[in-house]
């Protein structure tokens, strides 16, 4: 079994696209299983019913309009650099109507039905496919893992939106009794979901550089810096989740290809600048083309 696994990252998740177009459609890799955290939940569904060109036109057009209702952030662009800032405004109405979010992103479960309809989904399993998203359970503090093996289409569309959900700038999805947000904020990079659900070999496009060296510009607010106090968080996320020596293989071997990205794609990926996510799906595609991925064989321990 082939898995493809894409982590979060947000806008970045048009890098990710451009590198799966490249595996799917100019390489010809076969996926039986697809495994996305955040921006990779909703990348995902499109790949594993072969709607790439879909995909491509989502994440190459999205806007702050197709996801929310309440934007609780605006983009000020200064010299040619767009800098957030928050939506005082927006925020109150939030508040006001009892969400316990600053935004309200109610839009974007519209747009995932959208673009992953019944059909696509019934497509998925006629195909014997799997798809995974990972979700963060806040009333237990744990992770889950939820597939369209076992969720109905209406709910599998809950468990994408709310993996995407980025808190508390976006919606807290109220589920089964519990509260459910981000994906990534328990595990951005699922390897270990796709190796527990029989994958032989795993394509993982993370969305950031081995290596992150960047000296960023101060903050210039409140929610500028609550996105970098995320943004580092998510990134030690990133490199305790994919600690090679931590995944667990049963009964056999595994072999990971990583893509990491080139460079540090942005400093907020809340932005969703159409041209810039165009480059960066072509600039990915490129990227696929001419790097091999970092390739490692995980072996299970010999006790087992």
């Amino acid at each position: 079994m082939k898995a493809l696994v894409i982590s979060g990252g947000g806008s970045k998740g048009s890098f990710a696209g451009g590198i799966a177009d490249y595996l799917i459609r100019e390489k010809g890799k076969k996926y039986d299983l697809f495994v996305g955290a955040s921006t990779g939940s909703l990348l995902s569904p499109m790949l594993a019913c072969d709607n790439v060109e879909l995909a491509k036109q989502v994440y190459t057009t999205i806007t702050p309009q197709d996801i929310f209702t309440l934007n609780p952030y605006k983009i000020v662009r200064k010299k040619g650099v767009d800098y957030v800032r928050m939506a005082h405004w927006n925020i109150i109405r939030s508040f006001w109507r009892g969400n316990k979010t600053f935004g309200s992103s109610k839009k974007l479960r519209k747009t995932i039905a959208k673009n992953f309809t019944v059909d696509d989904y019934n497509k998925v399993k006629e195909l014997n496919r799997q798809i995974i998203v990972s979700v963060s359970n806040l009333s237990h503090q744990t992770t889950e893992f939820k597939t369209t093996k076992k969720e109905s289409y209406d709910d599998f569309c809950d468990w994408i939106w709310a993996s995407a959900n980025f808190l508390p700038f976006m919606s807290l999805v109220k589920k089964n009794g519990m509260e459910y947000g981000d994906g990534g904020f328990g595990n951005n990079i699922p390897v270990q979901a796709a190796i527990d659900a029989g994958a032989k070999e795993v394509d993982v496009i993370i969305l950031d550089p081995i290596e992150t060296l960047t000296n960023t510009l101060p903050s210039v607010n409140a929610f500028d810096l609550t996105m970098k106090v995320f943004d580092f968080l998510m990134t030690q996320n990133n490199r305790n989740k994919l600690e090679l020596a931590d995944l667990r293989p049963r009964n056999r071997e595994v072999k990971i290809n990583r893509y990491f990205t080139p460079t540090l794609l942005t400093e907020n990926s809340l932005i969703f600048n159409k041209k810039q996510m165009t480059l960066w799906w072509e600039q990915g595609k490129q990227f696929a083309e001419r790097v091999s991925p970092k390739v490692a064989i995980i072996k299970p321990d010999e006790e087992e």
